[in-house]
């Protein structure tokens, strides 16, 4: 059996193992496959008489799979599925599957980490004392920023999934109040620190917002300019969900207004980002390559799943499919 990975590095830059899905079949794993929009001869040439195919963000269209006769299953090693055709998959009686659920913890942690870091300037004050700034100053410290307390302060948290459960629970721990947006609410969450909102109310009484729902159509662009107005002056912002949920244009100019006081984003609309991104001419605006999902304990589970995922096709019993 034929087992071919596309674009493995960003998963295993070589700290971790392939030997899950070596045991299974011959495996060929390339780095990374390019693709440009129209040209995907590259891609057809190496998944050519593939059973097996993994992928991360290289794209398999309708074109791409009517040119492999010989395939059976997509593992997508990332948990939204968007860059393959389902429909053309399930048309092919291919099987197509995602990796759920890996990611919590560390996705919270990150959240925090970038809320954080907007409040107490840690790196930027490291910096600063390696200068000289420090050795140099009359006093006996000093700040270059403002610094922000947390505790008593309200989150609100769109999208109160796993991830968004999780980001509460640490920031309650720090001493903030919840208010929470989902579709599902769950009644049985609910504290004196934690309530269930309406999104006016939200936007209305949060003084850090944190973005973790899907990327529907609904939910496409809720950070923009009429949200922004809703929004306290001087509010903060965290996205480490999708890069489309911000209509980037309108924070750019909420953050230079001073209306939002600062934002820190681990996605962008368009990744890797673009040199025209207004965001990256904004002030206080913090922004990370996309790492939220990559810790080491992350992605071993990853690769765990995606492992036990083909285990699971084979013997007949397939799990976390998306056609």
């Amino acid at each position: 059996m034929k087992i071919v990975v596309l674009d493995g590095y960003t998963l295993n830059p070589g700290d971790i193992s392939w030997s899950g899905l070596e045991r299974l079949g011959e495996l060929t794993v390339y780095d990374r496959t390019a693709y440009h929009a129209g040209n995907e001869d590259l891609i057809m040439e190496r998944i050519d008489r593939a059973e097996i195919i993994f992928t991360n963000k290289t794209p398999l269209s309708r074109t791409v799979l009517e040119n492999a006769p010989d395939l059976k299953f997509i593992g997508v090693l990332a948990t939204g599925y968007n860059i393959v055709d389902v429909e053309a998959a399930k048309e092919r009686g291919i099987v197509v599957t995602n990796i759920p659920a890996y990611g919590t913890n560390f996705v919270a942690q990150m959240a925090i980490a970038l809320l954080l870091e907007m409040c107490c300037h840690v790196w930027p004050h490291s910096e600063s004392v390696r200068r000289g700034e420090w050795s140099g100053n009359p006093d006996w410290c000093y700040w270059n920023y403002p610094l922000i307390e947390l505790a008593g302060k309200t989150m609100g948290i769109i999208g109160h999934g796993r991830i968004g459960q999780a980001t509460g629970r640490i920031a309650q721990a720090l001493g903030m109040r919840i208010l929470a947006v989902d579709s599902n609410p769950d009644p049985s969450l609910e504290s004196p620190d934690m309530k269930y909102a309406d999104m006016d109310t939200l936007l209305a009484e949060s003084d850090a917002i944190m973005l973790h729902c899907p990327l529907f159509e609904n939910t496409k662009g809720i950070i923009n300019k009429q949200t922004i107005a809703k929004m306290k002056p001087g509010v903060m912002i965290v996205n480490n969900a999708r890069g489309p949920l911000i209509v980037e244009e309108d924070l750019a100019e909420a953050l230079n207004s001073g209306k939002v006081a600062g934002a820190a984003l681990d996605v962008v609309s368009t990744e890797p980002i673009q040199v025209d991104n207004p965001l990256l001419q904004a002030k206080n605006c913090i922004i990370t390559p996309h790492i939220s999902w990559a810790s080491l304990e992350a992605r071993i589970r990853l690769m765990d799943l995606a492992v036990r995922n083909l285990e699971q096709f084979l013997a007949g019993f397939p799990e976390n499919v998306v056609s």
